[in-house]
């Protein structure tokens, strides 16, 4: 029987169906991670709020719905789920990538500003060089609570096996003839690369631009960044134009290539 889920552990709930494994283990970490809010002082201390399957409380639904129950817990550390119901039985050595993408919380300032850092100190070619971009965790939460009251800019992580992979964000034009279109910025930590987190990211881009009355996006990537332009290329973006010269990196004049895509 389906029960609805608490709204906070819908993310947890869409994790649990892209599980294929017959069993799976999650860090505390991970989870909160996933869903992008604190657990519970409970869940840290209670072994019976995990055992829970009845209401008020439904959190347990998101992984009961997925026919999954707790094997084993340790507090503070890490649960273990099984699946009841008879699947494929795939040994639990195995590794399976399970991507999520939610809209940013404010309880991921701290990781995104980990993620921004990562992204900035593995790729030679991006605006901004290293420690060149300062974030103060007080300066993301603001934009963060300002990205979350916005109904045309918006900002999604995305969660690989509850680790931050990558982001995307969306913003629209300036002024109202405008409107229309948005533009992107993306980023993806090398150590996801090759798990198809970028095209995700983009896709995830597309279907919420639609909702909010967005047809057209836009990007910038510069011209060494072949991979990157291969993927983007791929997703129906078209390089639209060249700024000469616009970086210098390293003592090098790079191009930036301007594409767009109608939606």
């Amino acid at each position: 029987m389906v029960t609805k889920v608490e709204t906070k552990y819908l993310p947890l709930a869409s994790f649990f169906t892209k599980v294929t494994h017959n069993e799976v283990t999650l860090t505390y970490t991970a989870i909160e991670n996933i869903v992008g809010l604190p657990l519970p002082n409970a869940a840290y201390l209670n072994i019976t709020w995990w055992k829970k399957s009845k209401p008020p409380s439904t959190h347990f639904s998101a992984w009961m719905n997925s026919d999954f129950t707790i094997k084993e817990i340790k507090l503070g550390s890490s649960v273990t789920f099984v699946k009841e119901t008879d699947v494929i039985n795939v040994s639990s050595t195995n590794t399976e990538d399970i991507l999520i993408i939610r809209p940013v919380e404010l309880d991921d300032a701290r990781f995104f500003i980990k993620l921004q850092h990562e992204v900035d100190l593995e790729f030679d070619f991006i605006l901004f060089g290293k420690d060149e971009y300062k974030m103060s965790l007080q300066s993301i939460r603001k934009r963060i609570v300002e990205w979350k009251q916005s109904k045309s800019t918006s900002l999604f992580v995305g969660i690989l096996n509850g680790e931050f992979a990558g982001f995307v964000a969306l913003v629209p034009g300036p002024s109202p003839r405008a409107s229309h279109r948005a533009t992107i910025t993306i980023g993806v930590s090398r150590a996801y690369y090759g798990k198809s987190v970028r095209t995700s990211l983009l896709k995830k881009a597309e279907v919420w631009a639609l909702k909010v009355g967005i047809s057209r996006l836009e990007l910038t990537v510069v011209e060494k960044k072949e991979p990157t332009l291969a993927i983007y290329k791929k997703m129906g973006y078209v390089v639209e134009g060249t700024r000469s010269n616009s970086l210098l990196i390293n003592e090098e004049y790079i191009n930036e290539l301007y594409m767009g895509k109608n939606i």
